[in-house]
Order: C-alpha cells, then sequence, then structure tokens
C-alpha cells in the first residue's frame, strides 16, 4: 500500500505543467515565441486571445528589471519582441510611498515608458500586430486601473473644489505620478495615431475599459483628472461605435451624483467634455439629447457644490438653447425649480446663467415663463444680500433682455415696480439704491403711462394694506384690553373670597 500511495505522488507533469513557461523569470523567451508582425492580419475571437497575466508589483520576489536595447538600434525584425518586453517591464507596478524603495527598478520603468511613448509617437511603430495592442492596453490597466484613496473631507471635497472647506484644503496628488504620467501620455498617442486601426482597437478598448477609465474621473489629482479628459474626449471622437455608451455611462455618473452620493471630484471635466459633444449635435435634435438635457443636465443645479462645475455646466445648457431655441422655456423652468432660497453666492450663479440663457431666448419662449420669472427676479431685487440684488439690477444692463422686457411691459411693469419701489424706500445699500433708480427712470421713459397706472396701483395697495394692518392691530389691543379686564375681575373675586 505504501509504494502505491509513493506511486501516485511522484506522477508525471501534464503537457501543460511543462510547456507553460514563466511569465517574470523568461519573458524574454516568452516574447520570442510570438508570432511577427504579420500576424495582425490574422482574425482572432475572444477565445483565443492569450490569457492575462497577472501585473508584476514590487513585492513580488520574482520581480527583476534589467535595462533593455532601445527599439531603435535593434533590427527591424527583432522590433515587436522587443516591444513586447519593454511591455513586461512596464507592466510593473511599484509602491511610492517609500521614495528609495526599488529606486534602480523604477528608474529603468520611466526610461523605458519614455522611450515607448517616443517610439508611438514618432510613428516609427508603424501598426502595431494585434497581440501587441492587446499587450499595450493590458499594460495601462495594470497601472492605471487601481483603488483610489479616500477623500480627505467627507462632503467638502465635491465637485472638484465646489464645498467651502475644500477650497482651503490642498489637493491630493498621486504619488506613482512620475509613471502614470507617461503611462497616459502613451495611451493618448495610442488613440491619436493615424495608425491605430480602430476596428482592431476596439477589442481591447471595450464597454469594460471605458466604465473602469470613467470611474477614474473621482480622482482628486487635478493632473490625472486632466489627462482622462483629453483621453476620453478623443477616444469618443475615433471610436464612434463607443458614442452611445459612454453618453449613458457618463449620464449615471450625473444620476448617482445628483441623487446618491453629491460627492465626486470629476463633474467638471466631465461636463467640459459634454460641452464639445453638444456642439456636436445635429438638427433636428434626437429625443435622447432632450432627455439628457431635462434628466441630468438641469437636476445638476440642485448639488450644494454646484459651485465647483457650474462654468462648465452653464455652457452646456446654453449650447442645448443655441442649438434649439425651444428649449428655453424648458431650460428657465428648470431653472427655476432648483432655485436656491437661503444660498446667496448660488443665487448669483444662476442669475449669471439666467443672463447668458436670455441672451439666445425668442420672443416667443420667453412670453412663456416671463411671469414665473419675473417673480423670482423680484424676489431676488429686494434680496438683503446687496451681491444678489446687485447681480439682478444687472440684467437691465444686457440690450436683448431689455428689447424683450420692453415688447412685454404691460406683463413685467406691474410684477417688477413694486419691488423697485421696496428698494428705494428701505433697502440698505447704497450701490442697490443707485442701480435700482436707473431701472426705475429706464422704466418712465419706456412708458409713462403704464409707470403711472403701477405707481396708482402700488399706492392703492399700500394704502390697503396699511389700512388691514391698523385694523389687526386695534383688534388685537382690544383682546388685550378684554384680557386685562378678566384678569383684573378674576384678581378681585380672589381678594373677596
Amino acid at each position: 500500500m505504501f509504494h502505491k500511495i509513493i506511486k501516485r505522488g511522484s506522477r508525471k507533469p501534464s503537457k501543460s505543467d511543462v510547456s507553460e513557461p514563466s511569465i517574470y523569470s523568461s519573458s524574454s523567451a516568452a516574447a520570442s515565441t510570438r508570432p511577427p508582425s504579420s500576424a495582425a492580419a490574422v482574425t482572432v475571437n475572444n477565445s483565443s486571445r492569450p490569457t492575462v497575466s497577472p501585473p508584476l508589483t514590487s513585492s513580488n520576489p520574482s520581480l527583476s528589471i534589467e535595462p533593455l536595447p532601445l527599439l531603435r538600434e535593434a533590427p527591424a525584425q527583432e522590433r515587436p519582441s522587443l516591444f513586447s518586453r519593454k511591455l513586461v517591464v512596464c507592466s510593473a507596478v511599484f509602491d511610492f510611498s517609500d521614495v528609495l524603495r526599488s529606486a534602480r527598478e523604477k528608474e529603468v520603468k520611466r526610461q523605458t515608458l519614455l522611450e515607448l511613448v517616443d517610439y508611438v509617437q514618432s510613428g516609427s511603430s508603424g501598426k502595431l500586430p494585434y497581440y501587441l495592442q492587446d499587450e499595450l492596453i493590458k499594460m495601462v490597466c495594470a497601472n492605471i486601473f487601481r483603488c483610489l484613496p479616500p477623500s480627505p473631507t467627507s462632503e467638502a471635497t465635491t465637485g472638484g473644489g465646489g464645498g467651502a472647506d475644500a477650497e482651503d484644503e490642498d489637493p491630493y496628488l498621486e504619488p506613482s505620478w512620475p509613471h502614470l504620467a507617461l503611462v497616459y501620455e502613451l495611451l493618448l498617442r495610442f488613440v491619436v495615431s493615424s495608425d491605430t486601426d480602430t476596428k482592431i482597437a476596439k477589442r481591447y478598448i471595450d464597454h469594460s475599459f471605458v466604465l473602469k477609465f470613467l470611474d477614474l474621473f473621482d480622482s482628486e489629482d487635478p493632473r490625472e483628472r486632466e489627462y482622462l479628459k483629453t483621453i476620453l474626449h478623443r477616444i469618443y471622437g475615433k471610436f464612434m461605435v463607443h458614442r452611445p455608451f459612454i453618453r449613458k455611462a457618463i449620464n449615471n455618473i450625473f444620476y448617482r451624483f445628483i441623487f446618491e452620493t453629491e460627492r465626486h471630484s470629476g463633474i467638471g471635466e466631465l461636463l467640459e467634455i459634454l460641452g464639445s459633444i453638444i456642439n456636436g449635435f445635429a438638427l433636428p435634435m434626437k429625443e435622447e439629447h432632450k432627455l439628457f438635457l431635462v434628466r441630468a443636465l438641469i437636476p445638476l443645479h440642485k448639488p450644494k457644490a454646484v459651485g465647483g462645475y457650474h462654468q462648465q455646466l452653464s455652457y452646456c445648457i446654453t449650447q442645448f438653447v443655441e442649438k434649439d431655441y425651444k428649449l428655453a422655456d424648458t431650460v428657465i423652468r428648470g431653472l427655476l425649480k432648483y432655485w436656491p432660497v437661503t444660498n446667496c453666492q448660488k443665487e448669483v450663479l444662476f442669475l449669471g446663467e439666467l443672463e447668458e440663457i436670455l441672451e439666445v431666448t425668442q420672443s416667443a419662449e420667453f412670453q412663456r415663463c416671463m411671469v414665473p420669472l419675473f417673480r423670482q427676479i423680484g424676489r431676488c431685487l429686494n434680496s438683503s444680500h446687496f451681491q444678489v440684488s446687485e447681480r439682478a439690477l444687472f440684467l437691465w444692463n444686457n440690450d436683448h433682455i431689455v428689447s424683450l422686457i420692453a415688447q412685454n411691459r404691460s406683463v413685467i411693469f406691474p410684477i417688477i415696480y413694486e419691488a423697485l419701489e421696496r428698494n428705494i424706500q428701505s433697502h440698505w445699500n447704497q450701490a442697490v439704491h443707485g442701480l435700482t433708480a436707473n431701472v426705475r427712470k429706464m422704466f418712465l421713459e419706456m412708458d409713462s403711462d403704464l409707470f403711472e397706472e403701477c405707481q396708482r396701483q402700488y399706492v392703492e395697495k399700500e394704502a390697503k394694506s396699511k389700512a388691514l394692518q391698523e385694523q389687526r392691530e386695534l383688534a388685537w389691543k382690544r383682546l388685550e384690553d378684554v384680557a386685562a379686564r378678566a384678569a383684573a375681575a378674576s384678581d378681585d373675586m380672589v381678594m373677596v373670597n
């Protein structure tokens, strides 16, 4: 029995065990067995793709990175194999928390990345074979796809610095940026290269890659978000097959930010990309794009951190109205829906955006929303925060807005006149007084008869309000007298008893 057990334990290794090469220790030998560059013409399905090798880490005891010959000095037939070996070197991921650890290996990787960037950018690589494109994207994934560190401020660090506390915090800078920057640069050069065939590259830059890439926009390092923005824009422009998916994925990020977390570092960068995308929308505009405006862009005014990305958001909203003027009513009513009540800084931002929208609004759309719009503007005119009142009065410096008001003065004057009179009588800020007087004078010159009618109605309304107040005070005085007499009578009864 003992001999049988020994015989079973010493079985011969299988063919797969014998033939499987060591990925790390003999990467050059493994690379030399790959087909030459002519293999790029072979059609390969997913089942024939090589298995993904695990990324190297600095803690791996088998890791040994040595400098390789330069690509430009190697014979042409050996360059694909050498390029593959260099990609293996660049797949090593190091720990940058200790600057001195693996310093030589880090420098070898950095120099190798620099060489690969120059090689792809110069066009010396020509059209990379499909297997090298696959390995290149795998190397990129091994470096950039990682768990992002938690935000140092739980609620303030939103929208790329939208919170008040976030402005005082220094942005987190990725320690591995010396390597990451070169990896991003290599990916960018690969995507924009005229030698990159999208029919082949889309197998590796696929939906899964795009989703993980979008997750990186939550990085707090502004340098990384800038690279991500540039590369995603290039991917959107070159890989037309991915365009609907990218738009939908960005939508989902917005939904999660608006309705769940209200915390994300890359909303501004994503809106910058969308600004150029919206600019290229064809007319008539698809229903899908209009739904995106109503369900995602307009609700982005809701979060507290809107100040961090408001400039980009305002540009996207204005682009929609410029593309289709009929959307002006929808946009203005949406803006009024999310108008801030207690946040004066947000009110100033909203008033600035409102002016940009009204500049491209036509008369028919203006008439549909002017009543609720100028009721809100009237409330802003009477704001005790002088910047809000001042910004609302600046609307009358815009010639197009003044012309819209003049065309519809019979409706707007009665709404706005009371707010102007209250500012003249009781607002504490002298600058607001001066601006209010200018607007009042403009109304008088525009239509003196209507101005006098509004003035008469205001005087009558104030008189009625004053009379009502006097009646209310008299009624309270009577109640107080009755209560006082009842109390006195009660005290007298107590004394008698």
